[in-house]
């Protein structure tokens, strides 16, 4: 199995296809390739077309999550997002592989590199530090997605800004409180995108609490 392999399959797949090739087939032909080394997914990665990449992050994603592949491929593949991160260059590729090969990798170990990625001066790097807590949240341990959310609660990308609200709002959903208590201490700071991802699921009245101290913070400096 190799990247060329992967490319000439896809492209026969996409004659059954008048316009875009649903990602659904990426993914799935992704998951028959997850035994490709990881070097040629790397050569996947590095190819200019949209489909190719999505098509290398989900392989990584899907060798991860197989309960066959060692402590060193996971090493491997983790060192191969990271190192080629460059190539990761949109949120969809991030999020369909962050999770599981950067979070679940870090799960039991030092969490340093998502901090490192927390203060990069790369966009999608910064989203990634995010996203990829999203492991431990469904492990129920959520103190990292607010720690490095505080490092991103004024960032200027509209795309981490999204992240970071949409990833809050998960972990505050193992706990409210401490959602409420992030709030609290930077409502009034945060973008508005982030705050609305951030309150998408609380009730009327509360949505509307913290969106009036946004509001006022707004008028009083304006």
């Amino acid at each position: 199995m190799n990247a060329k392999e992967f490319i000439e399959t896809l492209k026969i797949i996409g004659q059954d296809y008048s316009g875009e090739i649903p990602k659904r087939e990426i993914f799935s032909l992704a998951k028959a390739y997850q035994q490709m080394p990881v070097f040629e997914v790397v050569n996947l990665l590095k190819d200019k077309d949209d489909n190719h990449r999505l098509g290398a992050v989900s392989i990584l994603d899907w060798k991860v999550r197989n309960k066959k592949t060692s402590n060193e491929e996971r090493k491997e593949i983790f060192k191969a997002y990271i190192e080629n991160h460059n190539w990761i260059d949109n949120w969809g590729l991030v999020d369909r592989s962050a999770p599981y090969v950067v979070g679940g990798y870090l799960h039991d170990k030092d969490k340093k590199p998502l901090y490192d990625l927390a203060k990069s001066k790369n966009p999608m790097e910064r989203r990634t530090a995010i996203v990829s807590t999203y492991y431990f949240i469904r492990k129920n341990e959520i103190e990292d997605t607010f720690k490095i959310a505080e490092i991103l609660v004024n960032d200027k990308d509209e795309y981490v800004q999204k992240a970071v609200g949409s990833w809050i709002r998960e972990a505050g959903k193992k706990n409210e409180e401490k959602l409420k208590n992030f709030l609290d201490k930077h409502a009034t700071e945060m973008p508005r995108v982030m705050l609305r991802y951030a309150i998408e699921k609380f009730d009327k009245e509360t949505r509307e609490y913290y969106l009036n101290l946004k509001n006022r913070t707004e008028k009083a400096s304006g």
